[in-house]
């Protein structure tokens, strides 16, 4: 699409310079009401990009950052010489790989199959029950995770004694790690991350729902040609920015739910930030490790969405 194009005007302005400033002057309660935003994003989100200079430097509080000393790469070249580093990157990409295999397609399930459901009644009571897990802080899920699988009073472990099983303590092996994190995961995001699956679903036309049944398709087959291809560019956005964020798993759970068992395969980037950065004090090298891991999510973010540009034609840019 093509600007058209304007006749200057004397002093050197344009007509869309007086049309933009029009609209201004007749708009100005809305971009009022963007202001806020705007600051909140400049306050929180720009201005401290500044401090990201301390990975840089030796910092330390009492000179301030303009006083630290400059030591270049030095930060970045101990992170990655260190013993942990092959740990916590292993543990950190194996938690978010886990994730994302077995909790991206969930969502996309549960609204393809609740679409087909023509039972109201039923189908709001799903959802509702599917969203409310969403809303469980991470304390209270985690605390819900040790009570399940206690092996005195857990009702998993009530399950395999009934069976005749011998009672096994989740918690407090390391191979079970990993599986209790994803699963609870899926358990408490499916529902709440599928609305915007719901979302496109509705966005498609029902005539192609009727041309395919009139074709003789089954639902299995309108599900494939048609829901699935209708919500297809949604899919890979999101699968794009997960992608982006891969390396970002969350402190919290992680840290609520280690011990001194499972430490080896629970110990990501994030717990060690914060152990070494807020508990040892050493804002450089940790600052220096949130950064390196930013440009490693970034390097992830424009290689898939390069890969999904070649191969859909759709992408974040």
């Amino acid at each position: 699409m093509q600007l058209r194009k304007t006749r200057p005007v004397p002093g050197g302005r344009t007509g869309f310079d007086r049309r933009t400033l029009k609209r201004l002057l007749t708009s100005w309660q809305l971009y009022l009401c963007l202001l806020p935003a705007v600051i909140y994003l400049f306050l929180f989100n720009y201005m401290p990009m500044y401090g990201l200079v301390i990975a840089f430097k030796n910092y330390k509080p009492g000179l301030g950052i303009g006083g630290s000393e400059w030591v270049g790469l030095k930060h970045f070249q101990q992170f990655v010489t260190s013993v942990q580093f092959p740990v916590l990157m292993r543990n950190t990409f194996l938690l978010s790989v886990y994730s994302l295999i077995f909790g991206f397609p969930m969502p996309v399930l549960l609204a393809l199959m609740l679409n087909e459901v023509r039972n109201l009644p039923f189908k709001k009571v799903v959802q509702n029950a599917t969203y409310i897990p969403y809303f469980i802080s991470t304390v209270v899920m985690v605390a819900m995770i040790i009570n399940f699988t206690s092996v005195d009073i857990g009702v998993i472990n009530t399950f395999i004694q009934w069976f005749g099983g011998t009672p096994v303590d989740f918690m407090g092996k390391s191979e079970y790690f990993r599986t209790l994190y994803v699963v609870s995961g899926i358990w408490q995001s499916m529902g709440w991350n599928s609305i915007i699956y719901f979302a496109a679903l509705s966005g498609v036309d029902p005539q192609l729902y009727e041309a395919a049944q009139i074709d003789g398709a089954s639902r299995l087959q309108r599900i494939w040609h048609v829901s699935l291809p209708g919500i297809a560019p949604t899919m890979i956005m999101l699968f794009i920015l997960n992608c982006g964020s891969l390396l970002n798993v969350g402190y919290e759970k992680v840290y609520l739910m280690q011990n001194s068992l499972n430490m080896d395969v629970s110990e990501v980037i994030s717990t060690y930030v914060y152990k070494v950065g807020l508990l040892g004090a050493k804002f450089s090298y940790t600052s220096a490790i949130g950064l390196f891991n930013t440009l490693i999510n970034f390097a992830l973010l424009l290689a898939v969405n390069f890969i999904s540009r070649r191969v859909s034609d759709v992408g974040l840019f």
